[in-house]
């Protein structure tokens, strides 16, 4: 006699119970998790340091630019956002899940080598799927979560930053450096336009960057097509904006000799002159108080260069020619370096010597120049050319702290802290919700316009 059939229902029944005995197996086995992943990548890899690598701690830093420290704290902001969970976790090619410190170094070896995901997944042992699933997880999370680390600084940070400025530079009132790079990529044919097409010929995204005294990006705006001029960037820009309404850089002023000095950074010949922004004097016949005024100021704006070389030498993601990159996306890489940037300074951590990139972050790249001057901004120039002069004629008051340089509030102006405020509520920036909010809405608005 043959045996009954099975129902339907009986067949659905014991697949749902084998279904829930395989998660299980897979929750509970001991080795699910991949936890020893830095011994078996070490071993896989060292050979690819070279000589320049002494031990694993040089090691870690080479491959993650991070120490194990800032690495583990890097970890943590994320660990939420990444926990992987059976059965739809990420595995290895050992059927392991993922661990929050494995993804965290498949997505930071990403974006730092800038090698392709193949040569990634490679040497992880992971599959290009996963190395592209975990590197945008770990992205969109840094994002969220790191948002603190990149800000306008306070009052307090932002007297620390003028007095830094001054020490160094002997700028007076300086709250820091600003400049531009590009980021270059390949796009299909359909995508191609004269507005994504640079001064080089090249096809490329604008990043542009306020940094402090210790190269740490205070304001970033970027999204836009790099065939752009850089003036018409900065205008685009929230900051900009902020700066214009008087929501930033509107701190106290100094007096110089009756002359008022108020707030301001500095930024080269591709920038208008501003009440608020100082280029360089660009005709040729210069005396020697502009001359040495042009010094200090290449001084103090090279910061911003060397943040941005810094940054693309740190993340080469951001230095190599991307391959058709989602133009949507891109911002949030470029950002989420940035952060990455400012989160190994805010560690103390020292980048690897031959980290940062030899030459110019914008290699074969002219400086462009832009004619807008505003009269106010010409007048702030020559106070700090005077100041700078006399700084140097009387060496000994400057030593004494005398240079005849008195503080004073704005009259009838909100103060420092009130227009911190107001900013952080109500303005934009890169580092807030908002902020990131207008980041979006600006690459919105241009495609817009294209259309």
């Amino acid at each position: 006699m043959a045996p009954a059939k099975k129902s339907k229902k009986t067949k659905k029944k014991l697949k749902d119970q084998r279904k829930c005995k395989s998660v299980s197996i897979v929750s509970l086995e001991p080795k699910s998790l991949e936890s020893d992943w830095w011994d078996s990548f070490w071993q896989k890899n060292s050979s690819t340091c070279g000589s320049a690598v002494n031990d694993q701690v040089e090691g870690f830093k080479y491959f993650f630019r991070a120490s194990r420290s800032t690495f583990d704290y890097i970890c943590s902001l994320v660990r939420e956002d990444l926990v992987s969970r059976p059965p739809s976790g990420l595995i290895n090619i050992e059927g392991r899940l993922l661990s929050v410190e494995k993804q965290v170094a498949i997505a930071m070896r990403r974006l730092a080598s800038g090698e392709s995901q193949v040569s990634v997944g490679r040497a992880f042992g992971v599959g290009q799927s996963t190395v592209s699933q975990v590197t945008w997880r770990f992205i969109e999370a840094i994002e969220e979560r790191a948002k603190h680390h990149l800000k306008w600084p306070n009052s307090n940070r932002t007297e620390e930053i003028k007095s830094n400025f001054k020490k160094t530079f002997g700028l007076l009132n300086c709250c820091g450096a600003i400049g531009a790079t590009h980021i270059l990529m390949t796009l299909p044919a359909v995508e191609t336009s004269d507005d994504w097409c640079d001064q080089e010929k090249n096809y490329s995204m604008f990043l542009q960057g306020v940094v402090d005294d210790e190269m740490r990006f205070l304001d970033i705006v970027t999204g836009w097509p790099g065939g752009m001029t850089i003036s018409r960037l900065l205008k685009c820009s929230g900051f900009y904006k902020l700066c214009e309404s008087g929501a930033r850089l509107n701190g106290s002023s100094e007096i110089f000799n009756g002359a008022e000095i108020r707030e301001y950074i500095v930024g080269d010949t591709e920038y208008p002159r501003l009440p608020w922004l100082i280029t360089p004097y660009a005709n040729k016949n210069l005396s020697s108080a502009m001359a040495g005024f042009n010094e200090m100021q290449k001084n103090a704006r090279s910061l911003a260069g060397k943040a941005f070389s810094q940054l693309k030498g740190a993340w080469r993601i951001l230095h190599k020619v991307m391959w058709r990159p989602d133009k949507r996306k891109l911002p949030s890489i470029i950002l989420v370096c940035c952060l990455l940037h400012n989160i190994i300074i805010d560690k103390g951590d020292k980048l690897e010597g031959g980290v940062p990139l030899s030459d110019h972050h914008d290699s074969g790249y002219r400086v462009e120049s832009c004619q807008q001057i505003e009269p106010f901004g010409e007048t702030l120039r020559e106070n700090l050319t005077r100041y700078l002069e006399h700084c140097k004629n009387n060496p000994s008051d400057m030593a004494r702290g005398k240079a005849a340089v008195s503080r004073q509030e704005v009259d009838g102006e909100p103060t420092i802290t009130q227009h911190r405020t107001e900013a952080m509520t109500t303005s934009t920036s890169p580092s807030g919700p908002v902020e990131r909010g207008e980041r979006r809405a600006q690459t919105v608005c241009y495609q817009k316009e294209k259309q």
